[in-house]
């Protein structure tokens, strides 16, 4: 919005020419996100604390260090959708189609989110939205994302799926890339929500992840850049580096309020729509197997509960002590502080080796 508003004013007034540089939009969208978390959050966890008396019903099945986190409350999200949503409308060229897509996606997801988590506070049950419902919801919005990407990219990389570390090619899909490009925004969304089980653990992955994205989206999206490193050139994509400084601000500010021990949890609301956005980010910059490996660790979590429930409805034995595999590790007498911290080492070296298919081409 600042910058439609005071960009075309730049010759009255110089300093408004700042406004045509995504560095430093994006760099407005960071900070503008991490005030509106630091004023709001106390205020709307007080608030949360006020409506759901017990807080998010904790799992009886799992680690008993877990039962004295009852009484937090959850939907934490809420305010990491509000501060993204208006750090990003404020920030952000309006015209640009991508913005408006993954931005649909942020708050499609959330709202499902939203409904999990209100159903698992005023059932008192941990399992929320039926698996059924939820997925039902998550396709359609993935499907109609999908479809928009499609409708607004360039007719050359439209349908591709890009393949990383192979310069100058994609495998054409043709209008079965929306099924694939549904399928990474859904995978995207419950990989996160998966992850999403100890203080902290998902949103400073989810954090260097909106990094990793932002810069590719600049480097996508400028021409110049996209020819140095022999990426895939998406005109239009670099709008969403301030998306992703948003998103990487309003998960700081979250940070400061779920470290542990939480004071708030994201709940659904949260993971499943930062999950869900980095899907469709991956999806419009063409980057979709990337996202693989920058969001490894999310990826690692999925598989370990694929494993788990395979193997016990095969064979009726367990492969990990409890999944998803954070769960494991809890068991075998971890303490919660030293998986998360593990586990953001691992987040933050498979990110590494995903910015390096940028220039191992």
């Amino acid at each position: 919005m600042l910058y439609n508003l005071l960009f075309p004013l730049a010759d009255v007034f110089s300093p408004f020419n700042l406004f045509r540089y995504l560095t430093f939009r994006t760099g407005g969208a960071v900070i503008t996100a991490l005030v509106i978390s630091f004023v709001f959050f106390p205020r709307l966890i007080a608030w949360l604390k006020s409506k759901q008396g017990e807080g998010q019903p904790i799992r009886t099945d799992g680690p008993e260090t877990h039962l004295k986190k009852k009484g937090t409350p959850t939907m934490g999200g809420l305010m990491i959708l509000i501060a993204v949503t208006i750090s990003t409308v404020l920030w952000v060229d309006l015209t640009n189609a991508y913005t408006w897509i993954v931005l649909g996606v942020t708050i499609g997801y959330g709202l499902i989110g939203f409904q999990d988590d209100y159903l698992k506070l005023t059932k008192r049950n941990p399992k929320g939205m039926s698996g059924k419902a939820k997925l039902i919801g998550q396709v359609g919005l993935g499907v109609a994302a999908a479809i928009a990407v499609v409708l607004v990219a360039q007719p050359t990389l439209a349908t591709g799926l890009a393949v990383p570390f192979v310069k100058d090619f994609v495998i054409e899909l043709g209008w079965f890339f929306v099924p694939v490009a549904a399928f990474v925004i859904v995978g995207a969304s419950n990989a996160v929500n998966l992850t999403d089980g100890l203080d902290g653990l998902a949103i400073v992955p989810a954090m260097i992840a909106a990094g990793c994205f932002g810069l590719i989206a600049y480097l996508s999206g400028n021409a110049i850049f996209a020819n140095y490193l022999q990426i895939h050139h998406v005109p239009g994509s670099g709008e969403l580096a301030v998306f992703c400084g948003a998103l990487a601000g309003a998960g700081l500010g979250f940070l400061w309020f779920n470290a542990p021990p939480a004071m708030v949890f994201m709940g659904d609301t949260g993971s499943l729509s930062i999950g869900g956005a980095l899907g469709a980010i991956s999806v419009v910059t063409k980057h979709e197997i990337v996202l693989a490996i920058i969001g490894g660790l999310f990826v690692l979590e999925t598989v370990s509960v694929i494993v788990q429930v395979t193997s016990f409805r095969l064979t009726g034995k367990r492969v990990f002590r409890m999944a998803p595999l954070h769960h494991h590790f809890e068991k075998k007498g971890w303490a919660e502080p030293t998986v998360v911290i593990r586990f953001w080492i691992i987040a933050s070296i498979l990110a590494l080796i995903g910015l390096s298919t940028l220039k191992l081409r």
